[in-house]
């Protein structure tokens, strides 16, 4: 039985992903295919419930048969080289569809493979010859349901669709995927907006940045609803903390709520204090009141309606899983979406890339406003 955090109707998707590794010569005498392929049927013996498949119970609550099925796995080769890509480590990937194949049927959620990020850290150490994980494998989806009756304690505007009908929603025809580059140079010049006294981190004036100029390249009402919606992990906040171990989703979805106008023609520093506010709502009373909220609305979906989501994926250690052939060069989401960005590391620069989709002239517009703020900043 999954917990009702994991049973969330906005879980019901997927995400595909590219593991990108170099070539090792103390590797050469080991087929990579062979490698990963037996240190998956292994670590599936600890982690079975990721070898079989996701149904739907009484009332659809989301359960996974333990039908013993595996995952999925294709051997392909491809026609090209690391050094080809070499400058195209980032999302967009000029060849994506050729070299992530998908196989007829394996898209959807239910009756699917079911694959897990901290599961691959398990396959890495396996496929490096450990006898079994350092860390073993947590089910005990118990600890994330909901209260007996459930209590909401704290508001939830990530699941507010009060407004989900009115103001402008976004075409999702003639999309344009494009990565923005933010290293030392545009942080500090970010920072130039920012009162000396007020402390941010990257991700609080990274963010501000995209949501703001995001806002402005849409040209909205200056009286429209607008959301920011920060993915943060949650297994700290608890006291005692969830078991390390523990494999299903802990993520709060706290959101900031303010108008297009406030946003727009506001300072930066605006929109860094929203960030910041909303990133310290998730603790143990936010995330037990957003599980008894699930419970008694019955899987609300989050508002995505003129909101934009943002997971910080750089401490995510997705480049640290290692099958013998050293850390990635690229690993993590291959294209950023319409209405949510990750943060990944920019390959060989101290910086992050931040992978972001619109609409080709909203596009545009989005770029004027980035080279804009960096602009002016520079120049203050």
């Amino acid at each position: 039985m999954l917990s009702d955090i994991d049973d969330q109707d906005s879980h019901r998707f997927q995400i595909r992903g590219l593991h990108i590794y170099r070539c090792d010569d103390s590797m050469q005498e080991k087929d990579p295919v062979r490698v990963i392929r037996e240190s998956l049927a292994k670590a599936l013996v600890l982690y079975y419930p990721l070898a079989g498949r996701l149904k739907e119970g009484p009332n659809r609550k989301v359960i996974v048969d333990c039908t013993g099925e595996g995952v999925l796995f294709v051997e392909g080769d491809a026609d090209v080289i690391l050094e080809e890509l070499d400058d195209s480590l980032h999302p967009p990937f000029p060849c994506f569809n050729e070299l992530l194949y998908e196989t007829p049927g394996s898209s959807e959620l239910l009756n699917c493979p079911v694959l897990q990020i901290q599961f691959m850290f398990a396959v890495g150490e396996i496929a490096r010859a450990a006898v079994a994980p350092s860390i073993p494998p947590v089910w005990e989806r118990h600890l994330l349901n909901g209260g007996n009756p459930p209590v909401i304690t704290c508001d939830h505007h990530e699941y507010d669709h009060a407004t989900a009908a009115v103001g402008t929603i976004m075409p999702t025809n003639n999309l344009v995927h494009r990565s923005f580059f933010f290293g030392p140079t545009q942080i500090s010049a970010l920072k130039r907006f920012i009162s000396d006294d007020l402390h941010c981190s990257r991700f609080d004036i990274v963010t501000a940045c995209i949501w703001r100029c995001r806002t402005m390249a849409l040209r909205l009402g200056h009286e429209e609803d607008f959301r920011l919606i920060c993915i943060v992990n949650a297994r700290s906040k608890f006291s005692p903390p969830l078991p390390l171990g523990y494999y299903g989703n802990a993520l709060g979805y706290p959101a900031a709520r303010t108008t297009a106008g406030k946003l727009s023609q506001n300072p930066l520093e605006y929109a860094v204090k929203l960030v910041k506010e909303t990133k310290v709502k998730v603790t143990e009373e936010y995330m037990k009141s957003k599980v008894d909220l699930i419970v008694s609305r019955r899987r609300p979906n989050v508002n995505t309606v003129r909101s934009l989501l943002v997971s910080d994926l750089t401490r995510a250690g997705f480049r640290e899983v290692d099958f013998g052939w050293g850390k990635a060069e690229f690993r993590g989401p291959a294209n950023g979406e319409a209405i949510r960005s990750f943060y990944i590391p920019w390959k060989n620069k101290e910086g992050i890339a931040v992978p972001v989709c619109l609409p080709a002239p909203v596009m545009d517009s989005f770029v004027k406003e980035i080279n804009r703020m960096l602009t002016d900043a520079t120049a203050a």
